[in-house]
This record gives structure tokens, C-alpha cells and sequence, in this order.
């Protein structure tokens, strides 16, 4: 018996097409070059996924470093201090303190400060 595999080349392709919608010009229309831009947007999307995580923590590290010489200490100072005091805030919520609530951020390293001195 003769097996038809018409439906099943459509739903890939109408798979692949409909990823590659809003592409430029033949890149959301033509199978072969939807399928290759799909294929290097797949490795930009998991590439760039690990790099979101670095990028992050470095804007994090930036905010906080800002926050903490308007406090009179440094980045590092501050680090050493919080993990010295046993305070377990991460560094997304510090940089959170930092830009949206400035007095708990002062306050934090006030603590932090006076905790590791002692």
C-alpha cells in the first residue's frame, strides 16, 4: 500500500513558516531560507539566553558599587561585610534596594558595616 506523506511535509514546513513570521522579506515566505534563519535564531535565543545571566549580574554589580560609594564604602567592601554579618541578600534584590528604596539600601549597609566591625 502506497503511503502518502503529503499532510506530514505540510505541517513541518507550515511549522517552520509560521516560526519565521515577521522575518524580513523571503525569510518569513520561502521554506529553505525560513528554515535556515530559524536555525541560527535558535542558536542566537540559546546562546543568548546564558548571556542575559552575565549581563545581568554585571548591571546588578554596577548598581549596587554606585549605591554603596554614595554610602561611603565600595562594592567589594560591602560584599566582604554582608557575607562577614551573615545577611543573605543576593545581588538582584541589593540592586533593587539600591535603585527603588535608597534608605533600606543605606540602612543594609549600616548594618552590614557596624555587624562586620564587631
Amino acid at each position: 500500500m502506497r503511503v502518502k506523506r503529503g499532510t506530514v511535509a505540510r505541517n513541518r514546513r507550515k511549522k517552520v513558516l509560521e516560526r519565521a513570521s515577521g522575518y524580513f522579506s523571503a525569510g518569513s515566505r520561502l521554506f529553505t531560507v525560513a528554515k535556515e534563519i530559524n536555525d541560527r535564531a535558535l542558536v542566537y535565543a540559546y546562546r543568548d539566553r546564558k548571556t542575559k545571566k552575565r549581563e545581568f549580574r554585571k548591571l546588578w554589580t554596577q548598581r549596587i558599587n554606585a549605591a554603596a560609594r554614595l554610602n561611603g564604602t565600595t562594592y567589594s567592601r560591602l560584599m566582604g561585610d554582608l557575607k562577614k554579618s551573615n545577611i543573605e541578600l543576593d545581588r538582584k534584590v541589593l540592586a533593587d534596594l539600591a535603585v527603588f528604596d535608597p534608605q533600606a539600601f543605606t540602612a543594609v549597609c549600616a548594618e552590614a558595616v557596624k555587624s562586620a566591625q564587631s
